[in-house]
């Protein structure tokens, strides 16, 4: 059995960058995957790229509080590695896809296994972790995403160049079978379990009646939204705005998409555990989250929720001064600085969703979080800053990434009323 924490925690955080670099794949060898039939591809439209990313986040979305709720009522580990094993035979499966249905349908089985995992992992890092440390680990947990972001577009075009696009899943999927076994083996922490004849929905409407909790996915949802638009736009707003004038289109895009990924992981990676940290200093003054008192969590959530703010209110000027910038290099400055605020709320918004609500329903709690961001976040919001890169000036469109950050602060800020 494995029983040390650390161990446990890099066990967790080794998938969780597996996750990401498996979401990230497609997009790297998407453009191989587009092409003719006879050059190797499957020679699908940009609808149909689009389409993929889609259906993971139905998969993803719509199936995870089916598992937090299942969670709450027993083991974990068993979930964990069920959905591990399932998202990693789904990846290799989608290199020996021949049809747009059948690549589809391996993307939603995708998301269907990343949603167990993403919904239950930090609920085991919070049930082992000591409580001055707890936003410590999860800071390094979510490390994994800006890191293993970057990762999945360096991995999967370093395989492509080498080996064709199909090779990219195959190796990207083979890890997570081997690790999806060692999660039998983790010692579980105890905990307290919701009665059997508990209901999914009477979890969800449980946690929608906590103000503190329900403000804090309000404004991840906003927050999730405009990163994710973000993130979709900014390279090719960086490659027409900046890159185009002197270079081709190609290399524009190349250029856009290095400088980018490398400002994203630097900065994600710095504000991630600066957020952690920061956190944990916050909650000093309040007694551990051992037990559930409403008076100390609303205490402690008021902390967290400020963390998140001021990252937002970092966030938001610096990344409207980015596209009033006009060179590159001070573009990707205030990106950077941007990036760094956006960060900072990763651990302490997750930390809310674990404190926020009794121990019994934290499973459940992570897993209402996911289905509320993804649905109304970045489900739709690439699409909308589509529309309004149409209809607007691209500067003016991209203007309104910076105005839903400073909203997500607005809904964040913390309420005197509320702490009391």
């Amino acid at each position: 059995m494995i029983r040390n924490r650390t161990a446990i925690l890099a066990l967790l955080t080794g998938l969780n960058l597996l996750n990401y670099i498996d979401r990230y794949i497609v997009s790297a060898v998407l453009e191989r995957m587009q092409a003719p039939v006879a050059q190797g591809g499957l020679d699908l439209s940009n609808t149909q790229g689009g389409l993929l990313a889609t259906a993971f986040l139905l998969g993803y979305f719509v199936t995870s509080p089916l598992f937090g709720a299942r969670a709450d009522k027993g083991a974990r580990k068993g979930l964990i590695a069920l959905g591990v094993g399932i998202w990693s035979i789904a990846t290799v499966a989608t290199g020996f896809c021949h049809s747009f249905g059948t690549l589809l349908a391996a993307r939603v089985i995708v998301g269907v296994g990343e949603a167990s995992y993403a919904a239950l992992a930090p609920t085991i890092i919070d049930d082992l972790t000591p409580p001055d440390r707890k936003n410590r680990a999860l800071a390094i947990f979510f490390l994994a995403i800006p890191v293993g972001s970057a990762l999945g577009y360096l991995i999967g075009g370093f395989i492509q160049a080498h080996w064709g696009w199909r090779y990219a899943f195959f190796i990207a999927g083979g890890p997570g079978m081997v690790l999806a076994l060692l999660c039998l083996v983790i010692e579980e922490p105890a905990r307290k379990l919701r009665e059997a004849k508990g209901k999914l929905v009477d979890g969800l409407r449980t946690m929608a009646r906590l103000p503190l909790f329900r403000r804090g996915v309000l404004g991840y949802c906003a927050y999730t939204g405009a990163v994710s638009a973000f993130a979709y736009w900014a390279p090719k707003y960086i490659a027409r705005h900046y890159y185009m004038p002197q270079l081709s289109a190609e290399l524009a895009v190349k250029h856009a998409d290095y400088y980018f990924g490398l400002v994203t992981v630097i900065a994600g990676a710095l504000g991630t555990v600066l957020g952690g940290r920061w956190a944990d200093r916050a909650l000093r003054p309040i007694p551990p989250s051992d037990r559930y008192d409403a008076r100390d969590n609303k205490r402690a959530i008021n902390e967290l929720l400020r963390v998140c703010a001021l990252g937002m209110v970092i966030a938001a000027p610096a990344a409207a001064i980015c596209f009033a910038m006009p060179s590159p290099g001070l573009f990707f400055g205030c990106a950077f600085v941007a990036e760094v605020g956006l960060f900072l709320s990763t651990s302490p918004i997750n930390a809310i969703a674990l404190r926020g609500v009794p121990p019994e329903l934290r499973a459940s709690a992570m897993a209402g979080q996911i289905f509320a961001i993804h649905l109304f976040g970045d489900l739709w919001s690439p699409s909308l800053l589509g529309i309004l890169n149409d209809v607007l000036l691209p500067t003016v469109a991209m203007m309104s990434v910076p105005l839903v950050f400073a909203w997500s602060a607005y809904i964040w800020w913390p309420r005197r009323r509320e702490a009391e």
